[in-house]
């Protein structure tokens, strides 16, 4: 099937007429789609938008100046300590570290998830992002940023322009990138150990860290891990979920050849999944970040949209998004698949081999949510009965807490990170 071909066939199946109450959109045998949706409330009343009307509100100049500061710059504004570091991975990526600093006390590494980087841990200001709550309770915040994302486009020999540059997926993260990020803290920290929150994607380069470099466990206080991801059997994602389906070269055309560009016809076919009359903006419609993860009507902070769409997405490989697709078409949790015969070639096996969740040491907490397309419950039990040493498996009390509510929900303190906070506290008797 064309591409143009596929997107006229999906835009008259999404074609809808009054308030969406719910899409399905099924080929033969494969159910792409199936999402149901709320009509939202607004000052606590339910509100119907057309869908071609743009409601226009006053932007606050903060707001809008935060939307085009990069994450030092964020730091800095609103008057805390920021730092930036430069960590070079062994297989010669360059990438960005910040740091909100507090010389001497425990460090704590935040990674962040799929198309996202550092800026998410506080673009939503003080008193309203993970990064500064932790700075205030006496932390050393330091904030990853992957291979490929806004702050870590450069490499030792290749630049952005070269395929060989984008020849990655979570897999190279997980086996270098975050080594050598948690050995550039401890080394410049003089501890031992420190604390890791990884949100999503976050959470797969722990387990792949893990299962490839068992060693780094034993520099773990607690891993604390926010919608985590590892099975993707259940994913309701369906940008995941075409990404699984679709012909190779049907999705090159849609999504770029080696960084993630997804092409406006892309947008296109998914916006209405997740926009319809009711939705009351639509910036939210034509970014990426949205129609991967869906998103919480009333958790999101709307007056923060400009700063959101600002920082996001901020960027990934098509191999990733690739691989992302393939765990949920396998089923299991394992490395990039080739074709049986560069596997053969790669691993000694036709198929690629699973990552071993046995070498998880380290003491982990796991937070999710129900309404969560890509780190449903179902899925985070799989990833549970896996792991040998949780100590808290945590579902948030909302019933419709969403993938970014654990990061930027209005109510994530109150429903989540007091808990964390909480635990961190309860598991620092290790030797730091």
């Amino acid at each position: 099937m064309s591409a143009k071909l596929l997107i006229v066939t999906l835009s008259l199946c999404l074609m809808q007429s009054g308030i969406v109450e719910g899409i399905s959109l099924t080929f033969g045998n494969l159910t792409l789609f199936n999402v149901n949706f709320k009509t939202p409330t607004f000052l606590g009343r339910s509100v119907a938008v057309d869908s071609n009307l743009r409601i226009e509100t006053d932007v606050d100049p903060n707001i809008q100046e935060d939307s085009h500061l990069n994450t030092y710059s964020l730091i800095n504004k609103y008057g805390y300590p920021a730092e930036n570091h430069t960590v070079e991975t062994d297989d010669g990526y360059i990438l960005t570290l910040h740091r909100i600093a507090r010389p001497g006390a425990t460090p704590v590494l935040l990674v962040h998830g799929l198309l996202d980087s550092s800026a998410t841990w506080v673009m939503m200001g003080p008193n309203k992002g993970l990064g500064y709550l932790l700075y205030d309770q006496g932390y050393d915040v330091w904030m990853a940023n992957v291979r490929g994302n806004t702050y870590s486009r450069k490499h030792v020999k290749y630049s952005t322009h070269h395929a060989k540059f984008w020849d990655f997926t979570f897999h190279e993260m997980g086996k270098h990138d975050i080594p050598s990020t948690i050995d550039y803290i401890l080394n410049s920290t003089g501890v031992s150990q420190l604390h890791y929150i990884g949100h999503s994607q976050g959470t797969v380069v722990f387990w792949i860290m893990a299962s490839e470099r068992p060693e780094y466990m034993d520099k773990i206080v607690l891993m604390q891990g926010l919608a985590p991801v590892a099975f993707l059997k259940h994913c309701r994602s369906p940008v995941v979920n075409f990404l699984a389906e679709w012909h190779l070269s049907l999705v090159l055309k849609l999504i770029g050849v080696h960084e993630f560009l997804p092409k406006n016809e892309f947008i296109s076919m998914f916006n209405r999944i997740i926009c319809d009359e009711t939705t009351i903006t639509k910036e939210i419609c034509s970014n990426v970040i949205f129609l991967t993860t869906g998103f919480d009507k009333l958790q999101l902070n709307e007056t923060m949209l400009p700063v959101i769409v600002g920082h996001s997405p901020a960027g990934a490989s098509t191999k990733q998004m690739q691989h992302f697709g393939q765990l949920n078409r396998s089923g299991a949790f394992r490395q990039y698949d080739y074709g049986w015969l560069r596997n053969h070639w790669r691993y000694g096996t036709i198929e690629p081999p699973s990552y071993h969740l046995e070498n998880v040491r380290a003491k982990v907490a796991l937070y999710y949510g129900q309404n969560d397309w890509l780190a449903p419950p179902e899925d985070v039990e799989m990833l549970h009965r896996q792991l040998p040493n949780v100590v808290e498996k945590y579902l948030v009390e909302d019933k419709e807490f969403n993938h970014l509510d654990f990061i930027w929900g209005i109510d994530a303190r109150e429903l989540l990170w007091d808990r964390m906070l909480e635990n961190m506290r309860n598991h620092e008797n290790s030797v730091i």
